[in-house]
């Protein structure tokens, strides 16, 4: 792999440590919430992939009860684009959901557009809840297709509208390896 260049991460935003602190406390929250409202002691975790497969995996490590994953592809960023182009979602989990607790998990929330799909198609299974979580949520007007009730319940990290990578999030399928959050240079 080619090392990185001077120009490709801007600056870090959030640093690996805080990441790896305020992920742990998501999982408490999670736990406790689903214990005290439904008192699941079972749930069926859906990584958006594949830029929520970093967070999903430190995550699910914090979740003190039986789960299990179901993987489900999206893409809004195709390429080297750098602006949503719409939602393509994959087939949809592969497993039974009805009557499941899920909790879905993506990477990023910015225009909504994506959350609100697998929502839906979440949804179509008939599962006895659904709850939302995601690292990052980006400060930025959200489409005005996607009703306001579809904000995450959990979320990791608000954020400025800038194109950032790393811990799962890439351009154009690269720096998803990177343990930070950084916000991406700009090309010459």
């Amino acid at each position: 792999m080619a090392p990185l260049q001077s120009g490709d991460i801007e600056r870090i935003l959030i640093d690996r440590s805080t990441i790896a602190t305020r992920v742990a406390a998501m999982g408490e929250e999670i736990a406790s919430d689903l214990e005290l409202a439904t008192g699941a002691d079972r749930l069926v975790v859906v990584p958006v992939m594949t830029g929520a497969l970093v967070f999903a995996a430190d995550l699910v490590r914090t979740l003190p009860m039986r789960l299990r994953l179901e993987l489900l592809e999206a893409s809004s960023y195709p390429g080297a684009s750098t602006t949503s182009q719409g939602v393509t979602l994959s087939e949809g989990p592969v497993g039974e959901l009805t009557g499941a607790h899920v909790l879905i998990l993506d990477d990023i929330f910015d225009s909504g557009r994506t959350l609100a799909a697998v929502k839906r198609l979440v949804a179509e299974h008939n599962p006895a809840s659904v709850r939302t979580a995601v690292l990052l949520r980006k400060l930025v007007e959200r489409a005005p297709d996607v009703s306001p009730d579809m904000e995450p319940d959990y979320v990791g990290f608000d954020v400025p509208n800038e194109f950032v990578v790393g811990y799962g999030l890439d351009h154009d399928g690269w720096y998803r390896n990177l343990p930070d959050i950084g916000v991406l240079g700009q090309s010459d």
